[in-house]
């Protein structure tokens, strides 16, 4: 596929995409067909990323991160997410919550946690969701009480990306149910602590090394000091992380799509039928250029988001729209791929399917379709 992108990046976009394009080929798209089997976690693929500075990409260089720039970022993913849709899923949910703990966190907390979680000696999730309560802000059951110097949680947490995993994680929990969505509070926990509860790891249909886990809090002691912020400044803070997210997943639709388009191109120049390589049937042809062309307008406002997002203007709109649109993207993307592969697409010795299986939730994470069509309908 030709690579236009870089002509509009800055020199340190470009050599921070390259970085991530050799070490996403060279080291983590060759194990990714076996980690999908095996739903094996990635310890030395990460190691890798870490070790070239891409688990600390929010983290400024005093704390031991690289400090790069959001537009960097989404590049990064996008390339993580050609090699492995999942990879990219476990890099982007450890640098959100280092981001948050950068942005939101006390000093002493910075400088207890930051060094370890850009090192990748501690990997990060957060404990959002609840089995009966994703976009439902409003229904979040996980209670934090106060007890002498600790705070006591309880809860069930849903769906939980890295937490089995983990070794620093952000709770949600609520402090005082009579004030509503402000009565909810952010916690740093420990998950070597008692209380800590890894009830399973979910077997999923696509990216499968990307773990995910329901986390039972089960009088879960949190030093006060471990509350993040003031009791109740949770959801303030959570609205401010939403439009970073969005628009990573967006990077990471993008990316599988792209992975997708040059495997569909790559075999529809060697199948051939009727005597020539199939990519001269004008059916596949115009098939192939309607996805190079999905692929290219959704890159290119994932981008576009991110440049607003960096440079510190509204863009809850955007980061809406570049998700729907690459999230949509990516499953017809990788759909019609799978279709040009024809029988062979549906078999495992292709990396099609497993790109068909991995696109779908990007529909579901970090907001589903219809939420973010509700935030773009209100915009309007």
């Amino acid at each position: 596929m030709a690579d236009n992108s870089g002509a509009f990046l800055s020199e340190q976009e470009r050599m921070v995409r390259d970085s991530a394009r050799k070490v996403a080929q060279e080291v983590v798209a060759p194990t990714a067909a076996e980690r999908d089997r095996s739903a094996a976690w990635p310890r030395r693929e990460l190691q890798a990323v870490a070790d070239l500075g891409f688990l600390g990409m929010h983290i400024p260089e005093a704390y031991g991160g690289s400090g790069l720039g959001f537009v960097e970022y989404c590049l990064a993913i996008e390339e993580f997410a050609a090699a492995d849709a999942g990879f990219a899923t476990i890099v982007h949910v450890h640098n959100g919550m280092g981001d948050w703990l950068h942005r939101f966190g006390s000093e002493a907390q910075k400088r207890r946690y930051l060094r370890g979680i850009a090192s990748g000696k501690t990997i990060a999730c957060g404990l959002l969701t609840e089995p009966q309560a994703g976009s439902d802000t409003a229904n979040f059951r996980t209670t934090a009480r106060r007890d002498g110097a600790d705070y006591v949680l309880n809860g069930t947490k849903q769906f939980i990306s890295n937490g089995s995993e983990a070794g620093f994680a952000f709770a949600l929990a609520i402090t005082d149910r009579q004030a509503g969505k402000h009565g909810a509070s952010l916690f740093i926990v420990d998950p070597q602590a008692p209380g800590y509860n890894v009830a399973r790891v979910e077997d999923k249909l696509g990216q499968r090394s990307a773990h995910v886990a329901q986390i039972v809090l089960e009088d879960h002691r949190v030093p006060a000091e471990n509350l993040l912020g003031e009791e109740g400044s949770a959801y303030a803070r959570m609205l401010s992380g939403m439009s970073e997210g969005r628009i990573g997943i967006a990077a990471v639709a993008v990316g599988v799509a792209r992975a997708a388009l040059d495997a569909a191109v790559a075999y529809a120049r060697q199948r051939e039928a009727y005597g020539a390589p199939i990519i001269k049937l004008q059916g596949v042809s115009f098939d192939l250029a309607d996805m190079a062309t999905q692929v290219a307008v959704a890159e290119q406002f994932m981008l576009h988001a991110a440049r607003l997002h960096q440079a510190g203007l509204p863009c809850t709109k955007e980061a809406s729209m570049a998700k729907l649109f690459a999230s949509e993207m990516a499953e017809k993307v990788c759909s019609d791929a799978l279709q040009i592969h024809g029988g062979y697409g549906y078999l495992s010795d292709f990396p099609v399917e497993r790109y068909a299986r991995d696109a779908r939730v990007t529909k579901i994470y970090e907001g589903t379709s219809h939420i973010q069509q509700l935030i773009i309908g209100r915009s309007l």
